[in-house]
Formats: structure tokens, C-alpha cells, sequence
């Protein structure tokens, strides 16, 4: 009997990186996908090494559908017979009045966050389909509920993650397929180093005075609601550190 897969986009770093290693330890063989090839191949071979489960690798841009549909083609055989879609791959850019954004910062969202994983879902699906079950998480964000200064436009495209996520729900219903919104608070990850384009102080600044959620976190999270009962669907989660009651408001020492 082969172990069930599932497919991660943003498998190079940050959550996805963890859910890779958190389903590997779990007896699943992983299609992972990203854009920074030897990064997709040092966690190939650690995982088939640590775990002794199948790895398939493809790396591509999910920002552009004519390579997200030559990579989901390319799979044959034991690595058509999907069970979960991990859409993970996300960021942010910067932090400005609307009036002030950067229009490129925009599109980079627009087009990773929301087009990106229309994407990719537009193509996994009929797979699920196909097999009558699986599962469809969506890696959302507490910003997906509420909106703060300057994140207007990334707030816009967790909405949209949010509104997609129950879309496919109501469309999936009689298919038997799951869908699931997860949405993480502040986390210690690449993602504030991606935000602030590099500099690093910024991005440290982010965390202090309290402890955030970690990459292992959020794993942890997506494993459990991919291993629930058949008849159990976990909807929509929000998930914070203790110190952080939403997007807005922390407590820091």
C-alpha cells in the first residue's frame, strides 16, 4: 500500500518548509514545490534520507499559470494520486497608505496570494475529484479578519484567501473533499525579512517583547486538522501566540 501525498506550493521556508517535515514524519511521500531549486533538493534528499518516504520536487513560479500547468502535467503515476493540497505559498511587501503603495509590492501580493493559489487549485482539483475525497488547506492569516495600517492590500489578499477557502467549500460539498482556512498570527519566519526587502532589523523588531508562533506551530496545526476523521472538516482556525489577541493588538513586555 503507497503512502498518501500531499502537495505543498511555498515548500522552501517558513510553514511550508515545516509542514514538509512534520508530513514526512508522518508516512507521507511529498510533491514539494517552490522557486529556489537547490533549496527543493537539499530538503528532497534530507527528508528521503531522515524518513525513507518519496520526495517529488518542481520547482516553478506560482505567479505564472503556463509553469504551474507544465509542473502539475508532468506528474504520472504514484504522484497523480493526491490527497491534500497545502496552498502555503504567501507573503507581504512593505507596509503603506494605499495611496502610496508601491505598484509593483501590489502585484507581487496579488499575484502570489490569490492568483497563485487559484492557480494551482484550478489544476489539483479535479485530481481530488477524480479520487472522490481529499483535502484543500488554504494557509490563510489573522489578517484575513481584521486590517491594520499599511497592510491594506496584503489584508485584501487574505480576505481573499478567506472568501476562496469557503467558495471551495460549497463548491466541493458534494465531492467529499475538505476544505480548511488556517490562519496564523505573528510568526518568526522569512516572512517580515521578505516584507521589509532585506533589512533585517525591521524584521527582528517585529518580534520583540513577546514570544510569536514558530514554522513548527503552524505545522503542527495543519497536521492535525489533515488528520482528522473522514466525517470531520475543520473549517476555518484562527491561530496567535498567547501574546496576540488579533492582527492589531499585542501585548509586549
Amino acid at each position: 500500500m503507497s503512502n498518501p501525498i500531499i502537495f505543498i506550493t511555498g515548500a522552501t521556508a517558513g510553514f511550508g518548509k515545516a509542514c514538509a517535515e512534520k508530513f514526512a514524519a508522518g508516512g507521507y511521500d511529498l510533491i514539494l514545490t517552490g522557486r529556489r531549486q537547490e533549496r527543493l533538493e537539499d530538503l528532497r534528499q534530507t527528508l528521503e534520507n531522515t524518513y525513507g518516504i518519496q520526495v517529488l520536487s518542481l520547482a516553478f513560479d506560482i505567479r505564472n499559470f503556463n509553469a504551474c500547468e507544465k509542473a502539475v502535467s508532468s506528474l504520472s503515476g504514484h504522484w497523480k494520486n493526491i490527497s491534500i493540497l497545502l496552498n502555503n505559498a504567501g507573503l507581504a511587501m512593505e507596509m503603506a497608505p494605499i495611496d502610496e503603495g508601491e505598484i509593483s509590492d501590489w502585484e507581487t501580493m496579488i499575484d502570489t496570494n490569490i492568483k497563485g493559489l487559484l492557480y494551482i487549485s484550478r489544476l489539483i482539483i479535479p485530481l481530488l475529484k477524480e479520487k472522490g475525497h481529499g483535502h484543500v488547506i488554504n494557509i490563510g492569516s489573522t489578517s484575513a479578519k481584521d486590517v491594520y495600517p499599511g497592510g491594506g492590500v496584503y489584508c485584501a489578499t487574505k480576505h481573499a484567501v478567506g472568501a476562496l477557502s469557503e467558495a471551495m467549500r460549497i463548491d466541493l460539498l458534494p465531492y467529499g473533499i475538505k476544505v480548511t482556512a488556517i490562519h496564523p498570527g505573528a510568526a518568526e519566519t522569512e516572512f517580515s525579512l521578505v516584507r521589509f526587502k532585506g533589512d533585517e532589523k525591521k524584521a527582528k523588531d517585529v518580534y520583540n517583547g513577546y514570544t510569536p508562533l514558530h514554522a513548527e506551530d503552524i505545522a503542527a496545526v495543519v497536521y492535525f486538522c489533515a488528520t482528522q476523521p473522514p466525517h470531520v472538516c475543520i473549517n476555518d482556525l484562527v491561530v496567535t501566540a498567547t501574546a496576540q489577541a488579533n492582527a492589531l493588538f499585542f501585548h509586549k513586555q
